[in-house]
């Protein structure tokens, strides 16, 4: 399938690499040219410009937008939609705000634009890895996608579906049409909600194994643990193993003390907004909202947890400290 793709970054450049090795044709842009002539090699079309991109692709088109949430989402979908035609599809992979997702559809519905949003969780990890996608929009826009999303997921490899009564659709291959148009990023920023309370129950489990020697203890229970050695130690066989679990003794592993960390954490949108959905459903959510909190005050004061926290953030996601 031919597919255009605005946006060459963390994530974006790895994605146009995993869809044209999966035989798509990808025709790419990125306002740094560097980045886009990069990907030649990779059998990747580097477009001049947004018109060049347009320009390259056969109607219906399809144009996946991967940049910062906001400001340059907003400025780059207005600026695509004016040149695209009727039943042209523009994907937003995102972390939009669901809110805009559904106004965005009704707008570009108007003059005839199909709108996808995209809601893309695998980080730097993902070209390989691939991609696990929460998709929403239309289901005649979504259906047409498929062949992308296929390519961008994991696929199901060797984890067998969860017995299920009815039909399981393409979840257990890593994407799924969640619903109508904001669906997407709603699952996702509760998603990036639950991430933050988990790697925060991580966090805070090793800054108390690395103060359990601390001289404010009794001597006969002052205990000077090796923390890579329990975290790789937890990912076998332990009920509290995960990909986060393996990211943390990835970064323990490479700095055991997390110096090259201050411990200043930053927050991208998710974490606010799953919050704000919890008052409106008026769902408590203590642990996603404590964990935003912990973020927020890592700004004044830092301790090793937080550490913890930007050297997870940097291990998925490529993050830096800001």
């Amino acid at each position: 399938m031919q597919i255009g793709l605005i946006g060459l970054g963390r994530m974006g450049g790895n994605m146009a690499r995993r869809l044209a090795r999966g035989g798509h044709t990808v025709v790419a842009w990125d306002r740094n040219a560097a980045a886009a002539n990069a990907l030649a090699a990779d059998a990747i079309v580097a477009a001049s410009s947004l018109d060049d991109l347009v320009a390259r692709l056969d109607p219906p088109c399809a144009v996946w937008v991967m940049v910062p949430a906001g400001d340059p989402t907003e400025e780059t979908i207005h600026a695509v939609a004016t040149r695209l035609e009727r039943n042209d599809t523009i994907i937003d992979g995102g972390n939009s705000y669901y809110k805009d997702d559904v106004r965005r559809a009704q707008s570009l519905g108007s003059r005839g634009l199909h709108y996808v949003d995209v809601g893309t969780s695998g980080g730097i990890w993902g070209s390989d890895r691939g991609y696990c996608l929460m998709i929403g929009g239309p289901t005649e826009a979504v259906s047409r996608l498929t062949p992308v999303f296929r390519t961008l997921a994991p696929g199901q490899g060797d984890v067998p579906p969860t017995p299920r009564r009815g039909p399981a659709g393409a979840a257990h291959e890593g994407f799924l049409h969640c619903g109508p148009s904001g669906a997407g990023h709603f699952v996702k920023m509760i998603h990036n909600g639950i991430e933050y309370g988990l790697m925060q129950a991580y966090a805070e489990g090793f800054d108390l194994l690395r103060n359990a020697s601390a001289d404010t203890l009794p001597e006969n229970t002052r205990y000077d643990l090796n923390l890579a050695d329990i975290a790789e130690l937890w990912r076998r066989g332990s009920v509290i193993g995960s990909w986060l679990l393996d990211l943390s003794a990835s970064a323990l592993a490479d700095d055991p003390t997390l110096d090259r960390f201050v411990g200043r954490v930053a927050d991208s949108g998710e974490g606010r907004w799953t919050v704000m959905a919890a008052l409106e459903e008026s769902v408590p959510a203590e642990v996603i909202t404590t964990a935003l909190f912990t973020r927020f005050r890592s700004r004044r004061d830092h301790t090793f947890a937080e550490k913890m926290l930007s050297a997870l953030r940097a291990q998925f996601g490529g993050h830096v400290e800001p």
